[in-house]
């Protein structure tokens, strides 16, 4: 007698985290429903990461880099972040070129890099 996997859908804890897909192009209409996923998942999860699968989004433009922002601050509201699942090239060009970086599925968390400045701080300066 052999045992196999038990029906229904597999175990899902706090370590593993929310996917939500995205397919085809982002309307701007839809970023407001997008954003409430975004919470929901994080607050009935209780994950901290919630994965967006972008491989259906198509050729990007500024509505899918201004979804995925929004996205991202509404995640952060609530205490978590978003890692993009297969990004295209063409979407990770245009996040640069606009400032922005996201996590990636398959690829370690990344700080920013110190700026390694160093501030001199004078007598009688006012506290900012």
């Amino acid at each position: 007698m052999s045992s196999g996997r038990p029906p229904g859908l597999p175990h899902v804890d706090a370590k593993t985290p929310a996917v939500l897909v995205l397919p085809g192009p982002v309307a701007r209409d839809e970023v407001p429903r997008l954003c409430e996923a975004v919470r929901a998942r994080l607050e009935h999860t209780g994950a901290r990461v919630v994965v967006c699968d972008v491989a259906g989004l198509g050729p990007p433009g500024l509505t899918t880099v201004d979804a995925l922002a929004r996205m991202q601050l509404a995640a952060r509201r609530a205490g978590g972040r978003i890692r993009l699942r297969a990004p295209d090239p063409a979407l990770r060009a245009l996040l640069a070129l606009v400032g922005l970086r996201f996590e990636t599925e398959g690829q370690p968390e990344q700080r920013e890099p110190p700026l390694r400045v160093e501030e001199a701080v004078e007598p009688g300066d006012a506290p900012l």
